[in-house]
């Protein structure tokens, strides 16, 4: 792949020229454009796969009339979760070691495109083949999540993480509401020409890979390797793991406390990603169409708050940014526990949007800031770990609830709730400035 960082001499949009630039030295506006465009393009896959489309069509019509559809679906998200969860720190740790980031960046997003566009082939009845493919679309969206979150160290200043982060997250919300826009252009075009979801979704799969694989080519064509390499050799997956849990545990404690926090908060929000528009359709008694447009809201509101909230971030702080939108994810909780109209529960998707945008960006960059110099991608891998564990317990926990309360969703959403008061208690054990201290010891 790509050298390490350097300044080149045909760069001649540098920024880092500027002492009050957010980039460090030798990074160029393109190549930041191309590192957030990376957000734009996998953006697309979360929205029309996981979140809107794919999952829908999953239960209603590949594994129709199977009181298990759910269940199923949600266990092969599971499943891949925790393949990631194993894999993730070696695979950093290889990363840092060899100058491979770009490299497993390319990698995983050529698995995603390739997964993405053969659920495609999925029809009724192909339950297995189904899942199959949206479990290893899954693992690959995720490895290179974390990919390409590794390079955000490189790019900007520790003060200015959170812009950065911000900027990225951001745009990438933009990314999902023009892949949501294309797919709803397909399902309404062919809806009115009387033609059933299997005749249209391989189409909106299709699409979806599409779009991922063009927005993607910025990053692997400006984008360069964050550093040369360590002498940090791979070793086993679970031995990394460890080691690395371990080393948190002794030399960077807040660090520690910070991934507990983020595994409560991001269980939360993998509820509302993953089961937002079931929540719509059984509680609220939504259409397809008017979930769509849901989703298009929170993606808006997601967008404004990831790049506004990235400038107040750097200003009051990260501690205090992200205690402020914890306590917003509660609140949003509680109107749409008790939305009985749809006024409430259109301002509560609203919240939802801003509360997501904020407190995913934030964490990224929190991590960013405490991760040492010179081993990103292997503590990001740990935020990897911290996050698939949180969609794991998340979904299925919010599931288990709604069959012992015997579909009662309101009951299992109000208990999501508890992931959020569990973070912004974390949060308050977590002491910012002592974090970094020792990242600068080591």
């Amino acid at each position: 792949m790509s050298a390490g960082r350097g300044v080149r001499p045909e760069d001649g949009d540098r920024a880092a020229a500027r002492a009050d630039s957010p980039l460090r030295p030798g990074v160029g506006r393109r190549e930041v454009w191309s590192w957030a465009m990376y957000d734009f393009a996998n953006s697309g896959y979360t929205t029309v796969v996981l979140t809107t489309v794919f999952n829908a069509y999953f239960v209603g019509v590949v594994a129709a009339g199977k009181s298990w559809g759910t269940l199923a679906l949600t266990m092969a998200l599971s499943l891949s979760y925790l393949v990631v969860m194993l894999w993730m720190p070696g695979l950093g740790a290889r990363a840092d070691a060899r100058a491979g980031h770009r490299r497993l960046l390319f990698l995983s997003t050529a698995g995603c495109v390739l997964a993405t566009a053969t659920l495609a082939s999925v029809g009724p009845g192909d339950i297995a083949w189904g899942l199959l493919w949206l479990a290893l679309s899954n693992i690959c969206y995720c490895i290179g999540e974390s990919a390409v979150a590794s390079f955000l160290p490189g790019l900007a200043r520790p003060e200015a993480m959170g812009r950065v982060s911000g900027w990225g997250w951001s745009f990438g919300y933009f990314g999902g509401m023009l892949a949501l826009g294309l797919a709803l252009w397909v399902a309404s075009t062919a809806e009115a020409d009387g033609l059933a979801a299997q005749a249209y979704v391989p189409w909106i799969m299709g699409l979806t890979a599409v779009l991922f694989a063009a927005a993607a080519l910025p990053a692997f064509l400006w984008l360069r390797e964050p550093g040369a390499g360590t002498d940090r050799q791979p070793v086993a997956m679970l031995v990394q793991l460890r080691a690395a849990w371990r080393e948190t545990r002794r030399d960077f404690p807040d660090f520690r406390r910070l991934l507990l926090c983020i595994a409560c908060y991001q269980a939360g929000i993998a509820v509302v990603i993953t089961l937002s528009a079931v929540y719509a359709t059984e509680v609220m008694g939504f259409g397809m169409q008017q979930t769509m447009l849901l989703v298009f809201l929170v993606n808006i509101g997601a967008a404004v708050g990831a790049f506004g909230f990235g400038y107040l971030q750097d200003r009051i702080g990260h501690r205090k940014a992200l205690a402020l939108t914890l306590s917003g994810w509660i609140v949003m909780v509680l109107l749409a526990v008790s939305a009985q109209s749809l006024p409430v529960f259109w301002s509560a998707a609203a919240l939802a949007g801003l509360c997501m945008g904020t407190s995913q960006s934030a964490g990224r960059a929190m991590v960013g800031v405490l991760a040492p110099t010179g081993r990103p991608a292997e503590f990001f891998a740990l935020w990897t770990f911290a996050v698939q564990l949180a969609a794991v317990v998340g979904p299925l926990s919010y599931g288990v609830l709604v069959w012992v309360t015997e579909g009662n969703h309101r009951v299992a959403l109000l208990a999501t709730g508890l992931f959020f008061l569990a973070g912004l208690a974390l949060l308050g054990r977590l002491d910012f400035e002592r974090g970094m201290r020792a990242r600068d010891a080591a």
